[in-house]
């Protein structure tokens, strides 16, 4: 059954105000100590670069080229174009994890003294607020703390009150959940699953207390002082969890399914939850997925009887959605991996004991520690994605401070990779230890910053693996793509905790890739101090992802300058720590303030090249003098770093450290490859390519537009790329172009022929020439991205969706599909850009605006979009526009005729067809034909000025010729002329008083630049249609506005004149008005046979269903429909003519009368139905017209269909003697035919009834006539569904309907196994599961068990019992 919930929020929380402290009920005190939980964070997809192109190698000094392809084949902008492509493919190359962190142990960190090196830097402390203090002053039994550092709120459980606060605001109001009364344990925020809550409820509170757990609605959104205003709801959803001590609680934020688990076993939970009761089935419930015999329904232990271990339970709980496991930790270091299935299936498929973890390390070389022994236990677990590492699942952290990184597998894996699907996994193994970093670098217990040695990197003879540095670790927490942060109490006088902060060294990893040596996993680590223990860790931005894939997954160099660098919460009972992830950029402009000068400068240099490599120390050192640098400053902003000297010595290390060209002359070996291009461009191209590459990666692959619709105003165009995106990457890119613009002289390359000129050998000239046209390239791209940004700016500052609509279907669909790195590098883009153009400006002069205004703000913008020969067009049209306003019979718009032509034929070799078709319609419009004339015979001169068409002709014509295409140019032009000739023949001139108007005169202008034009192959075309104007059908040729109107008058009078209307309308594409005459015509008064009314409205329908111009896909359908109804009523009259014809019942001298009633106009669906249909017992009819005349009684219909199987039945019988049909075959080939006609409509074709009503005639009069199944045969050949006849026939079967009663249920069982086969063997073949699904099969077999035991005969028991038995087989 199912109840009408409201969806939430109903109402806010008491406590939900702001400052509402609730009474507490007086209870024992009672110590409990603060836990270290790790906040569930949201998932928020960012969009990485995907590559669909093949990857290529990046190119090194060992004599490869920079490219297959001859740079000499390619255009500067397209040769720039290839190189940021090659440099985005070569990023997505970025290692996997499971490359670096692969079998055996490691334990390279590099944890420096400078400040500079720091991984991470603390931006802010937020204090707790007073009034928390206040209440927890008061607290009895608990206190609980943790962090929705995503949503920038912090809470706090103070006994049976819960309080949620915005920690970046000062003195923020609190959000108080105090509508229960018992002593809260733990708390959680999950995504919810889909659909259950409104769109406004995005997360849900977890709030697990002593008895009951609490299903809590979380509301956020932008604050208007900055962070999220947070709103809490009742959901009215709680569960009772008496004797169970609720101490963790996680969520999938795919499915929102919500696990839990106690502190007294290690059973794992779920609650349920929907929008609605059902049958069976509450709003809200919970299942134990690990709980045995009593344990499953008694959620306290019962000692000696069915109880688990009492001392072992679960301590951490965590969900990878990538790969659908769950992964717990047991308080005996024990780890367990859940496979989570549909309908909230929960399967146990790894038990990993601490001691089989200990036996996979001790057979690795030098693991064997006393770090890792029995003594020591797993405090935490952190899941890998399969996103960030295809291999690796899971990263253990030990009480030792050791990260154990292990992988699971499935022995099926293989092949259910073949075939696209994922297996769970049923073993798990340890891939490789990382041991906290040497004892030297051990922090005093006081210390507050880095620490004052530095591990070196890369000089360990080996894996050190007995550092007490991390010794006891606490808590810690791993995020993506490797953050990990170890909380250690250093101090046994004092709680404070000391904070250990690691990160991959990126850059490192990156160029292991490129065959340099380095250590497998290189870290940067540091030492904080936090003053206090920490309570909870989270990650305030979104998850980081460089790509979608393990490969390019963990790139931070990639995606520096376009994602904001991640930022992560620390609560401690003191305050809120956030730490911010520094950038290979900022960690270079901190080395430079800090040791700036010469000496400073060249050291660090070289420190930056061995480690990372020229290319990506130029684009950095580029980067921080473009201004990329971000500092925190003192009073805790994160601001980018303006200081004049940094910017210099970035500068000057860009220019000084860029490297040299090199040219590879060994490879020169024939002359088919040209020497320049065996040059490497310098480190410095290389870096300047990698910094364009990641400002644009974003935007590189994206589309413009992203159109929708929306029920108010239709179409909405969107920018698929958010406009602060653009304009942040454009003024990143404006910064760069001035930066090579004024250092231009100092970066050879750039300097012009003066450093050609300091070349001693051709060699170096050569090189130069190469870094020059390299560097060149991407100075010329840089303006091409500046300009197409603006150009798009410009397009959504304009009322796009006009713009959009105004496009043919053709450019329109290459405007979806068009890329910024089409529009930035290719010349279909400039092209599309170009219409895009012309449609703004058409659309601007529409609108009454200045040409000159709009052409000079676009050139001022974007210039390389709109020419010099688009500013003339764009000043042609508007001379026309105002000629238009102004009239031609007047001076003035004379004048502007004039000046229009003039200004067309200057750039007449510009105009496209599309430009041109406007510019002679409109002259022609305004009655200036001799200038619509010259100018189309103008532009046909320009687009062959070689004459070819002529040659062609001369030639006769010969096919596949190439001078044919030149002719095909000319004919465009040609036809426009044609039309102002037939439009000069339809408007015959008019004489007043004697004396010829202005449009006689006009009529000879138009005719002398036709008999003056020397354009032979135009007079050739012109004869030929003169020609083609003596055919018969001359005037269905006709291209004029007042054919239609013609035919239209007379159309009404007369046939022939209707006809020739619709067949006019047809030949030129107006298939609406077409079908709207032959509409007309079927119910016209003239006289017409049925069989011709049916035959227009045929011709009708097919008209109406194809698309025509102007007319609305509304409109057509609405048409559509009622010629559709029409020929169905048409359809039906037929048939009653022609059995009322041949029917015996009809008199004959009555037959002639009937004849001339329905074999002419049609008529009425009541009086088909009255008079005709039902007085004569045609069933079958009635029910087609209850079908048109959406007549949904169940009664009447069941009725009909009742009356149709007697009928047919008696009407059999009378017929039968020897021969003939049986009663049964004609019956069922009745139904056949009315379902197909019926289409299967549910209303007028109910399954129900039918099926009962089949049975109950097989039994009654046809029982032992014909095959048993002939009733689901006749059904089955219809097209009905098996899950459609299968519940049918089950509740016949169940319900005991008459006459199915007793033994006479054996002929409904029967069926259902006849039906249970068939749809069992149809569905080994199909692809949706057995049965349809496993719902369905479980139904099937519970169905075949009542059968089976029914009392069937023999035979069909065996058969029943195999076919469930099959079944029960393909479920497990």
């Amino acid at each position: 059954m199912s109840l009408a919930i409201p969806q939430t929020p109903q109402r806010p929380l008491p406590g939900a105000y702001r400052q509402t402290p609730g009474n507490r009920p007086p209870q024992q005190p009672q110590s409990n100590q603060p836990k270290f939980g790790a906040p569930a964070a949201t998932t928020s997809q960012q969009h990485g670069l995907q590559q669909g192109q093949t990857s290529g190698q990046h190119n090194q000094q060992n004599g490869q080229v920079a490219g297959k392809l001859q740079a000499a084949d390619l255009e500067p902008v397209e040769r720039a174009s290839r190189t940021i492509n090659e440099a985005l493919i070569r990023e997505t190359q970025y290692p996997e994890l499971d490359s670096y962190i692969s079998q055996g142990i490691s334990s390279d960190y590099d944890i420096s003294s400078q400040l500079a090196w720091a991984p991470f830097q603390r931006t802010k402390m937020y204090d707790i607020p007073e009034k928390i203090f206040d209440q927890y002053n008061r607290a009895q039994m608990s206190t609980l703390m943790g962090l929705f550092a995503d949503l920038n709120h912090a809470w706090v459980a103070i006994d049976n009150a819960l309080y949620l606060w915005d920690y970046t605001q000062p003195d923020p109001p609190l959000i108080g959940f105090e509508e229960q009364q018992k002593q809260i344990t733990a708390v959680e925020l999950v995504t919810p699953r889909a659909g259950v809550f409104v769109p406004t409820i995005t997360r849900l509170l977890v709030v697990a207390t002593s008895s009951d757990l609490h299903l809590v609605g979380l509301a956020s959104q932008p604050a208007p002082t900055g962070g999220q205003s947070v709103a809490l709801y009742s959901t009215g959803m709680q569960i009772s969890i008496k004797g169970i001590n609720v101490s963790v609680i996680t969520g999938s934020t795919i499915t929102g399914r919500v696990f839990f688990a106690n502190s007294d076993s290690d059973d794992v939970y779920e609650i349920t939850y929907q929008q609605e009761e059902r049958w069976f089935q509450n709003r809200c419930a919970r299942i134990n997925h690990t709980g045995k015999g009593l344990n499953t329904f008694t959620p306290v232990p019962l000692l000696g009887f069915g109880s688990k271990t009492p001392h072992e339970h679960v301590i951490n709980m965590v969900i990878d959605d990538t790969r659908g496991l769950l992964y717990t930790l047991s308080s005996r270091s024990a780890i367990r991996v859940f496979s989570m299935t549909a309908n909230n299936g929960l399967s146990l498929v790894i038990t990993r004991p601490l001691g089989a973890t200990l036996r996979d390390i001790s057979h690795m070389p030098n693991a064997q520690s006393e770090l890792l022994s029995v003594n020591m236990s797993i405090i935490s677990i952190d899941p890998i994605t399969s996103r960030e590492a295809s291999k690796m699942h899971l990263m253990a952290t030990t009480s030792t401070g050791c990260r154990i990184f292990m992988s699971a597998t499935s022995a099926s894996s293989f092949y259910s990779s073949m075939a696209g699907t994922q297996s769970a996994p049923n073993s798990m193994q340890v891939q490789h230890v990382r041991f906290p970093p040497l004892d030297s670098a051990r922090p005093p217990p006081s210390q507050q910053q880095q620490s004052s040695q530095m591990t070196p990197y890369g000089n360990n003879a080996g894996a050190n693996n007995s550092s007490k540095l991390l010794i006891p670790t606490r808590a810690a927490q791993r995020f993506a793509p490797g953050y990990f942060f170890c909380f250690v109490p250093r101090d046994p006088q004092s709680p404070a905790d000391t904070l250990f902060l690691s990160a991959p060294d990126s850059g490192r990893i990156a160029r292991s890739q490129d065959g340099s040596r380095s250590s497998r996993y290189p870290e940067l680590g540091m030492w904080l101090g936090i003053g206090a223990r920490a309570e909870a860790v989270g990650l305030v931005t979104a998850p980081f992802r460089a790509t979608s894939s393990p490969q390019g997954f963990a790139n931070e160099l990639a995606v520096q300058y376009d994602q904001p660098a991640s930022e992560i919460a620390v609560l401690t009972n003191s305050g809120v720590h956030t730490f911010r992830r520094r950038r290979l950029v900022d960690m270079f402009a901190s080395t430079v303030r800090i040791r700036g000068g010469d000496e400073g400068l060249e050291a660090e240099m070289k420190i930056f090249i061995r480690r990372y490599g020229r290319g990506e120390t130029a684009s950095t050192t580029l980067a921080v003098a473009c201004g990329q640098g971000v500092d925190v400053t003192s009073d805790a902003r994160v601001a980018k770093i303006t200081d004049p000297e940094v910017l210099e010595v970035a500068r000057k290390a860009y220019i000084e450290y860029g490297g040299k060209p090199q040219f590879y002359e060994n490879n020169v070996l024939d002359q088919s490859v040209s020497a320049i291009d065996m040059v490497q461009p310098s480190p410095r191209h290389e870096g300047l390519s990698l910094y364009i590459a990641r400002l644009v990666r974003s935007i590189w692959k994206a589309r413009l537009v992203q159109e929708g619709m929306s029920p108010t105003t239709g179409l909405v165009v969107m920018p698929a790329v958010p406009m602060p995106k653009l304009q942040s990457i454009s003024q990143d890119l404006l910064k760069l172009k001035e930066f090579l613009n004024t250092n231009k002289s100092f970066i050879d390359g750039l300097s012009g022929p003066d450093a050609l000129g300091r070349a001693s050998t051709k060699q170096e000239e050569i090189s130069l020439q190469a870094e020059h046209r390299a560097l060149h390239s991407q100075v010329l791209l840089i303006d091409n991205i500046i300009e197409g940004i603006a150009f798009i700016q410009v397009l959504f500052d304009e009322r796009i969706e006009e713009i959009i609509l105004s496009l043919s279907p053709e450019t329109r669909q290459q405007v979806r599909n068009l890329t910024y790195e089409g529009l930035f590098s290719s010349s279909h883009g400039r092209g599309l850009a170009k219409e895009l153009v012309k449609a703004i400006v058409d659309r601007n002069i529409a609108n009454g605006s200045n040409v000159e205004t709009v052409a000079d703000a676009l050139r001022r913008r974007c210039g390389s979009f709109c020419s010099a020969d688009d500013v003339i067009i764009f000043k042609g049209q508007e001379q026309l526009k105002r000629a238009s306003e102004a009239g031609s019979d007047s001076e003035l718009g004379r004048n502007l005729l004039n000046e229009s032509l003039r200004l067309f034929t200057q750039v007449a070799g510009a105009l496209n067809m599309e430009q041109l078709q406007w510019a002679v319609q409109s002259l022609a419009n305004l009655q200036f034909y001799a200038g619509a004339i010259q100018l189309a015979l103008t532009v046909a001169h320009e687009v062959d000025r070689g004459n070819k068409a002529l040659s062609w002709i001369e030639d006769n014509r010969p096919e596949q010729d190439p001078r044919a295409a030149a002719f095909e140019a000319r004919k465009r032009c040609y036809n426009l002329i044609h039309d102002v000739i037939s439009t000069l023949d339809n408007n015959p001139p008019n004489i007043a008083d004697g004396q010829y108007s202005s449009s006689v005169r006009r009529r000879t202008e138009a005719y002398e630049v036709i008999d003056t034009s020397e354009d032979e192959a135009f007079q050739t075309d012109l004869y030929d249609w003169y020609l083609q104007q003596k055919k018969k059908d001359k005037i269905l040729d006709i291209q004029s506005p007042y054919i239609v109107n013609y035919l239209q008058r007379r159309a009404n009078l007369d046939r022939e004149i209707a006809d020739l209307l619709w067949r006019y309308h047809s030949r030129v594409g107006h298939n609406h008005q077409a079908a709207e005459v032959q509409l007309s015509l079927a119910r016209s008064e003239f006289p017409l046979t049925l069989d011709d009314r049916i035959e227009y409205l045929g011709r009708a329908k097919a008209n109406a269903s194809m698309p025509s111009p102007g007319i609305s896909r509304q409109t057509r359908y609405q048409l559509s429909r009622e010629v559709g109804d029409l020929l169905d009523i048409a359809n039906i009259q037929s048939d009653i003519l022609q059995r009322l014809t041949n029917d015996d019942r009809v008199a004959p001298e009555r037959r002639p009368a009937i004849a001339e009633e329905l074999n002419g106009q049609l008529l009425p669906m009541n009086v088909l139905y009255n008079q005709y249909a039902d007085q004569a017992a045609y069933f079958d009819l009635c029910i087609l017209i209850y079908q048109i005349a959406d007549h949904r009684n169940p009664t009447d219909i069941r009725a009909a269909w009742q009356n149709l199987l007697d009928r047919t039945h008696e009407e059999t019988l009378q017929r039968l003697e020897n021969e003939g049909p049986k009663p049964y075959e004609a019956v069922a080939e009745k139904v056949r035919s009315l379902g197909t006609r019926l289409n299967l409509s549910d209303t007028m074709f109910p399954i129900p009834d039918i099926l009962l009503l089949l049975e109950r005639y097989a039994f009654e009069f046809q029982n032992g006539v014909g095959p048993e199944t002939w009733v689901i045969d006749t059904l089955l050949d219809v097209g009905v569904p098996y899950e459609s006849i299968f519940p049918v026939l089950e509740g016949m079967f169940y319900n005991d309907e008459a006459p199915f009663q007793g033994r006479n249920r054996r002929y409904i069982a029967a069926d259902i196994v006849y039906v249970v086969k068939l749809w069992f063997q149809d569905s080994l073949r199909g692809k949706l599961g057995i049965l349809g699904g496993e719902a369905n099969a479980v139904a099937v077999s519970q169905c075949l068990l009542m059968v089976q035991q029914s009392g069937i005969d023999g035979t069909r028991v065996e058969e029943c019992r195999d076919l469930r038995v099959r079944i029960e087989q393909m479920l497990r």
